[in-house]
């Protein structure tokens, strides 16, 4: 644990000196890891066979994708694409992505998202290296952070190495939300950790494999500029959509507390408000907006709407619901609304919510069985925070930003 803490300062240190020579070309902007990487001329790469986990948000500052840069670097010997859900160019929504080749580059295209979902000996033969450069939404179950472990865990065994460059965590790395406990490890829900983590994928990447105790070796390129308190509009970036629905900050924000009705009712797909609002044609607005308010949730206005989602649960039929609107972000806190909604709907209409469906991305069986035994609110809500305080102790020794 001291090695790996100590190798940890050092890439912390050298993340730092490297997004230095930026700063003064950028000062009011963010830099991600690949401008960083770019601003040594990819020397990090040099000699080395490399495959690249990326897909459509792996951009720089200029908006050019991470393939096109490694293609057309003398630095970088690019021989391999791999993508994850959503696929390389982050436009599909089905459940399992084939494998492909680039029509630009001509490089073979490997799906971790098909029939396997972790990269096989044989597809890593020939690297020296796997590069991860993809944008993360900062919650446990957006599959991305899976990919990755699955990946670490790959290279471990093929005795490869791991870079990550790194990007901002797009909802904040201060506020963590939700517990850490998880029933089991699955493909959305990979690691024990909140679902509103706070972390980067860098970070995690080094709590992972010191949970792992991996022998990889791992080296993080860091953000430079970015701040833990920072809004996304505070870093000057872009938003480029990670996925197909994952539309703006205000959707991510939302996303680690609404997404976990998903699999039982329909919240915005098939609307322009992914995320900000949800329904049912059982709901009665009226009656859960009297409920929800209850619980004197902070930071968001709540309020009665109905709309016909164009695909998902409830495809084409009029659902009564409710739409959310952060009004603080400060005090918003995103997994608290996810339970509010649980504990509301099934309080309401208990033969027709599931929690079963809705416990498959929080995968927390204590807190399911509060819910049935008719608990408050306040007392989960307050062990999803005791584990929220938990996790920032935990992950404290693989913090790379202040």
């Amino acid at each position: 644990m001291a090695r790996a803490l100590k190798q940890l300062g050092f890439f912390v240190l050298l993340g730092t000196l490297l997004g230095a020579s930026f700063e003064a070309h950028s000062s009011s902007t963010v830099l991600n890891g690949i401008d960083v990487l770019e601003s040594r001329s990819f020397e990090d790469l040099k000699g080395l066979r490399v495959g690249l986990i990326t897909n459509v948000s792996g951009l720089n500052i200029k908006n050019k994708s991470t393939i096109d840069l490694f293609h057309e670097s003398p630095n970088v010997n690019l021989v391999k694409l791999f993508s994850p859900e959503h696929g390389i160019r982050g436009d599909l929504d089905q459940e399992e992505i084939a494998d492909d080749v680039d029509s630009k580059t001509g490089l073979p295209i490997v799906s971790l998202f098909g029939d396997h979902k972790d990269p096989t000996p044989e597809e890593l033969k020939g690297l020296d290296v796997l590069v991860f450069d993809i944008q993360d939404v900062g919650t446990r179950f957006f599959t991305y952070i899976s990919t990755m472990k699955h990946a670490m865990k790959a290279a471990d065994r093929s005795g490869i190495k791991f870079l990550v460059l790194d990007r901002i965590n797009p909802i904040g790395g201060e506020k963590i939300e939700g517990p850490q406990q998880i029933d089991r490890e699955v493909f959305v829900g990979i690691h024990p950790i909140p679902l509103r983590h706070g972390m980067t994928v860098g970070e995690l990447a080094f709590l992972m494999k010191s949970d792992l105790k991996l022998k990889l070796d791992l080296k993080v390129v860091a953000v430079s500029g970015w701040k833990r308190g920072m809004s996304f509009e505070a870093t000057g970036l872009q938003w480029h959509n990670p996925s197909p629905i994952m539309n703006g900050p205000k959707t991510a924000l939302l996303y680690p507390g609404v997404a976990l009705l998903e699999f039982e009712i329909a919240t915005g797909r098939g609307t322009d408000f992914p995320f900000e609002k949800i329904g049912a044609p059982y709901i009665k607005k009226s009656r859960l907006l009297r409920q929800m308010r209850s619980y004197q949730l902070k930071g968001v206005h709540i309020e009665e709407d109905k709309f016909t989602p164009s695909k998902g649960h409830f495809e084409t039929e009029l659902c009564e619901g409710l739409k959310f609107e952060v009004t603080d972000s400060s005090q918003f806190d995103s997994a608290a609304l996810g339970l509010a909604l649980g504990h509301a709907l099934y309080k309401l209409y208990p033969r027709k919510f599931s929690l079963e469906r809705y416990n498959v991305l929080l995968l927390n069986k204590q807190s399911i069985d509060s819910i049935k035994n008719d608990e408050s609110f306040a007392k989960i809500h307050n062990e999803w925070k005791r584990q929220s305080q938990e996790f920032r102790q935990r992950r404290n020794p693989f913090l790379l930003y202040k």
